[in-house]
């Protein structure tokens, strides 16, 4: 069995004592900057989770949820909805908390490690940076890392739903068709990069790399990657882009360099967050039922909570192709 770390283990890796380590991952007053970054990495790096004031505190319940989030984004934003519409009649409270600006990956486990046994009863981890975790509330993570599934999840059928938005191309009549992927790190990302290459197998139309660019979900970053693949000579007829956010950033790309959305260039996205549908071009894009998986997680988390066990430790949600305005038959085709 693995041994617990302790904080006296943080303690002799920052080179402090015991009692500066819990000022540090605690957040109170008389420590300096430095310190604390160096308490908190060593933390970070240890997979220490503080305990010190849980112990005395489990006897009663906070009432309070926490959701953690890298960045509230629209898809965040819409699972926080579920979560909330979920806990609505429980009398808890939702908590939605996020770290991101911390240095480094697995923010998440230095979060749990100051809110665990004072604020919160459980989390909802959503996106989450971090492989394993361990913690002394329960624990629910919201589209999961892609290393091993310890945690109990929720996610939507991402390769199904891609699939779904590359055949839709297809059926079209497209044969060039780019992807801009999503966060490597997310099962999610995998799932629709492997349901993209499926699909393209099953029109008998060969992969080409030069084809595909990486978003990691993030609007900016999948603008670079747009404007690399359609500045090509060869560029794609249509993009199916991994997210919804970067959907628009493509389209935005598009129209930049003069073409036009979508005679010249067809694009669909992932999730039909509410900006794809008020777009003053509405999105074609797979919906995936962001709210239920909040929802989801919520109730998983209150069976937890309760000592109970719960019927499925790994839910996935089907997904639905929605075709607006953004794709159409490639021009030689009309």
């Amino acid at each position: 069995m693995v041994r617990r770390v302790t904080i006296h283990d943080v303690a002799a890796a920052a080179g402090v004592s015991v009692a500066t380590v819990s000022k540090a991952v605690n957040g109170r007053y008389g420590v300096a900057e430095e310190t604390v970054a160096r308490v908190l990495s060593a933390v970070d790096e240890l997979g220490y989770e503080s305990s010190l004031v849980a112990s005395s505190m489990r006897s009663r319940r906070t009432g309070v949820i926490g959701v953690l989030v890298a960045d509230f984004e629209p898809f965040s934003a819409e699972v926080l909805k579920g979560v909330g519409s979920a806990l609505a009649d429980s009398g808890h409270d939702v908590l939605a908390y996020s770290g991101s600006h911390q240095e480094g990956t697995g923010w998440e486990r230095r979060s749990l490690s100051r809110l665990s046994g004072t604020l919160i009863d459980g989390a909802i981890m959503v996106t989450p940076t971090i492989v394993n975790v361990t913690s002394d509330v329960p624990i629910v993570a919201v589209d999961p890392h892609t290393g091993r599934a310890d945690l109990p999840t929720v996610e939507s059928d991402s390769f199904t739903g891609a699939q779904q938005a590359v055949r839709h191309l297809v059926e079209l009549g497209h044969r060039r068709i780019g992807f801009i992927a999503g966060r490597p790190d997310l099962r999610s990302s995998a799932a629709r990069d492997a349901g993209y290459r499926v699909a393209l197998s099953e029109a008998g139309i060969p992969f080409d790399p030069n084809l595909v660019g990486v978003g990691r979900y993030h609007g900016d970053i999948a603008r670079e990657a747009a404007v690399q693949m359609l500045s090509s000579p060869h560029r794609p007829t249509a993009i199916f882009a991994a997210n919804d956010l970067s959907a628009l950033s493509i389209i935005d790309v598009a129209h930049e360099l003069g073409l036009s959305v979508p005679e010249d260039l067809s694009v669909i996205g992932f999730d039909d967050v509410p900006e794809a549908a008020r777009a003053a071009l509405p999105l074609s894009t797979v919906r995936q039922p962001m709210q239920r998986l909040g929802a989801a997680a919520a109730t998983m988390v209150l069976a937890l909570m309760n000592g109970e066990e719960l019927d499925a430790t790994h839910v996935r949600l089907a997904t639905r192709l929605v075709p607006r305005a953004t794709t159409a038959p490639p021009r030689a085709e009309r």
